[in-house]
């Protein structure tokens, strides 16, 4: 007997199907956008304020009936570290720093599109499993570290503050001085720091944080089976915004949430139709000094790094190909995809956001919830523009919450790093490397180190044969 998922195909286009899953979509997918805004280094609104334009510009350019996009942990923590945001932020200021992200969300865009019209697309499918996998770990501890401050601290920097008062806060500095690039060494600290400090942490955030972890882990085996996928983030971050309001909790929250004015926004066809999307200026973009304060005057350093956070971020959307359209027997092309990046980080440069990607998650929501073809993506993009004036139901969220979200889904490999112990032989020692040096220095330094590594590995002594995606 045939298996039904090879012979499944295109799923037949149906608008009502489309519309109820991109509705699901948008509801369940605002929680993250807020967290991952945090995670990039800027506060977490405008996560919902610039979430809308990237995914419709996905949503038009994609060949997928599922695949959503957005900032997501991999993509905020890379920006990021390479960018070095906090140290940016305490220098320049968050007006600023939100320049310099969108910039090099624009700067992504670029590589993306010209890397697909060179065949990358088609290369990026053949990265060595175990470079992967290692990077995948790598990337999961940093975002690990992103939100731990939020989780167990009522403000943040209270962590970052005490490990720099530590002896942590020494090795950093000598391991920095020797490795300039080492940002991530800051956030392996403060994970050390966090865990064997249990006394320094404040009980309220931290209450809520394991709660809402706990919950969004496990409600999965106790909500009924109705309920769309996601429902469990949405009921924990609801239970902690009225526990905030009702008890005047002090800990960070989300805060004001700002709405455009009613004459802002992109007008087609004389004004009749109009996107309240604030669009920043081109010139304004193009003039941030990102390679003299970033790249140390090098534009070939600029381009070279986002070309790797490019291909980065492309394996994702390879891995959500490879797994949703093999499976239904759809065909799909990895150039078409990769273009569809670009253009999606382009949008994400104009309108203020980090570079965005392929959302696991939320693709795997839109599949769940009966999602036809990419009408859905587009609608969730929508509602998200047109209901911004609504969102700040979400200003007095508490931060530990939103952590919470984000911690529940990368805690378990963390813990126990299934995928890197089933590599074997040479495959588990570059798998180990990638992770370690993903986790300590960057994710740029740490992938491209990965594939030396192999290269090395490989060409010396022979071993087993790479796992592609």
């Amino acid at each position: 007997k045939p298996d039904p998922r090879k012979i499944m195909g295109q799923p037949k286009f149906n608008p009502v199907r489309d519309v109820i899953s991109g509705a699901i979509m948008a509801a369940t997918s605002v929680p993250q956008l807020i967290a991952y805004a945090e995670t990039v280094g800027y506060a977490g609104y405008r996560g919902l304020t610039t979430a809308g334009a990237p995914l419709l510009a996905w949503g038009v350019a994609t060949g997928s009936p599922w695949m959503n996009a957005g900032v997501t942990s991999l993509t905020a923590v890379m920006a990021k570290v390479d960018l070095g945001g906090e140290a940016y932020v305490a220098k320049y200021g968050e007006d600023e720093y939100v320049n310099l992200v969108s910039a090099y969300s624009l700067y992504i865009g670029i590589a993306s599109i010209v890397m697909a019209s060179f065949g990358f697309g088609t290369l990026a499918q053949k990265v060595p499993g175990a470079v992967k996998t290692g990077f995948k770990w790598g990337c999961e501890l940093g975002v690990l570290a992103s939100a731990l401050p939020n989780g167990l601290y009522a403000f943040g920097s209270n962590l970052k503050a005490n490990v720099a008062k530590s002896a942590l806060g020494e090795v950093v500095k000598s391991v920095k001085a020797v490795v300039p690039g080492a940002t991530g060494v800051n956030g392996v600290s403060n994970i050390l720091y966090a865990a064997t400090n249990p006394q320094t942490w404040d009980p309220l955030p931290a209450v809520i944080f394991f709660s809402c972890t706990l919950f969004v882990m496990k409600a999965k085996n106790f909500l009924p089976k109705w309920m769309p996928p996601g429902s469990e983030v949405v009921i924990a971050t609801a239970a902690a915004t009225v526990f905030s309001v009702y008890t005047e909790y002090d800990g960070g929250v989300v805060g004001e949430i700002p709405t455009i004015s009613s004459d802002r926004g992109i007008s087609f066809f004389g004004g009749i139709v109009k996107i309240p999307i604030e669009v920043m200026d081109l010139k304004t973009l193009l003039d941030v000094p990102i390679v003299e304060r970033c790249f140390g005057n090098s534009w070939v350093s600029l381009f070279m790094t986002a070309a790797i956070f490019s291909g980065v971020n492309f394996l994702s959307i390879v891995g959500i190909a490879s797994g949703f359209e093999t499976e239904n027997n759809i065909s799909w092309s990895a150039p078409r995809e990769l273009i569809s990046q670009g253009v999606s980080n382009l949008a994400a440069g104009a309108v203020g956001s980090a570079p965005v990607s392929g959302s696991m998650s939320r693709s795997l929501v839109s599949r769940m919830t009966g999602a036809s073809s990419k009408l859905a993506c587009i609608v969730t993009a929508l509602l998200w523009i047109y209901m911004m004036p609504y969102m700040s139901i979400m200003s007095p969220t508490p931060k530990a919450a939103l952590s919470a979200v984000i911690v529940s889904a990368v805690v378990k490999n963390i813990v126990m790093p299934k995928k890197i112990l089933q590599l074997k032989g040479n495959d588990f020692f570059v798998g180990v490397v990638t992770a370690v040096t993903t986790a300590l220095t960057s994710p740029t330094i740490g992938f491209g180190v990965g594939v030396i590594v192999y290269a090395i590995v490989n060409m010396l002594v022979g071993g087993n044969k790479a796992k592609v995606a």
